[in-house]
């Protein structure tokens, strides 16, 4: 009798033991971690998105390599990764080596002049894009200069040289810097154009959005171009742009929207060509000049990817789906302007055209 005990105790913890082990595999399984890189512009709310989707979807992870647009282009032609972040839209040439690639705007905010000057501590110095251009390209070297001075004469202005401050990596804010420079300046144009690499003729460079407000709030008389979250976390002041109708407009949500608005009914499909899809210098007597879009890229037939699985799949889509819409609610608080309802279709449909070995995934 007590050997027969003995036996049913050792069999019922053996059953015990394996449920647990056969229990532990699966979660293992189920776990999900999805990989993504690029743009430093929308870091602040896709790492806030990371944190916040765990609670919706416990299991699945979200890892985001905040490198660069450049970067993120990259990693995701190379399919490194299961998604890339962009804020400047696939190139003809980018989009010929990532062929079955769509652009999802995932949210919207605007580039902002920073700047450090000792003796105006506070934002609101008066800047046109002219102005702007001449000073990135070096024509206009002294913070007193009679043509800074002529739109702020309400401020006395030092005589100090100014220090520009530009991104030294790929970037998509450079992108957006260096498309609103182009539209507002034919000498830019015509001397540097538009791109996420340009060869700066004056200035020094740093990594990233973090590395740029760092760098201005570190020295003295500089200025420079970063996404407006990083100015108003980092506490830096910045400028107020004359926009298209000669308004010197503060970059808010309400400006970036308005900038916005008159563009939504013309995007292209996900699928579509997105590469002369631009927000800045847009019309209206509000409107903010220098907002954009940021993208997620992903590969309209899933399995091209060879990181992801049906079931990985579905759940980057699931992600995304949750991004565009419940995640928008994280977007005011870090001053990014929530996507507006006729982008989030545009962006649902989109993610309805998915597939995966050719069978719709969402």
């Amino acid at each position: 009798m007590l050997i027969s005990k003995i036996l049913i105790g050792i069999s019922a913890a053996i059953l015990l033991a394996t449920s647990t082990i056969m229990s532990a595999g699966v979660y293992a399984q189920s776990a999900v971690t999805i990989n993504g890189a690029g743009a430093t512009f929308p870091f602040p709310l896709i790492d806030t998105w990371r944190v916040e989707y765990q609670k919706v979807k416990p299991d699945v992870n979200i890892n985001y390599q905040s490198i660069g647009s450049g970067g993120g282009v990259k990693q995701f032609t190379e399919k490194t990764v299961d998604f890339g972040a962009t804020d400047a839209p696939l190139t003809q040439n980018e989009t010929q080596k990532a062929p079955g690639a769509v652009h999802i705007p995932e949210t919207i905010g605007s580039v902002v002049a920073a700047y450090n000057l000792p003796s105006i501590p506070d934002k609101g110095l008066k800047l046109s894009g002219e102005v702007l251009a001449d000073i990135f390209l070096g024509k206009i070297t002294k913070w007193n200069d009679p043509k800074i001075q002529s739109l702020n004469t309400d401020k006395t202005l030092p005589g100090d040289d100014i220090v520009v401050v530009h991104r030294s990596d790929g970037s998509g804010t450079t992108f957006v810097w260096t498309d609103y420079l182009s539209s507002v300046s034919p000498a830019w144009k015509d001397q540097l154009g538009k791109g996420k690499s340009v060869e700066w003729p004056v200035g020094i460079g740093a990594p990233g959005n973090e590395g740029v407000a760092n760098a201005i709030k570190g020295t003295p008389n500089t200025i420079g171009y970063i996404e407006l979250s990083y100015a108003l976390t980092t506490n830096t002041p910045f400028a107020f742009i004359q926009n298209k109708e000669g308004n010197f407009v503060e970059a808010t949500l309400n400006s970036t929207m308005a900038a916005v608005q008159s563009y939504v009914a013309s995007l292209p499909k996900g699928d579509g060509v997105w590469t002369d899809v631009s927000l800045v210098n847009a019309a209206g007597a509000d409107s903010y000049p220098i907002a954009s879009f940021s993208y997620l890229l992903l590969n309209k037939e899933l399995s091209t990817n060879p990181n992801l699985d049906q079931a990985k799949a579905k759940a980057l889509v699931d992600f995304i789906s949750w991004a565009i819409t419940d995640g928008q609610k994280q977007a005011e608080s870090l001053d990014y302007v929530p996507l507006p309802d006729g982008i989030v279709k545009l962006n649902q449909d989109t993610l309805k055209s998915l597939t995966f070995n050719g069978q719709p995934i969402a």
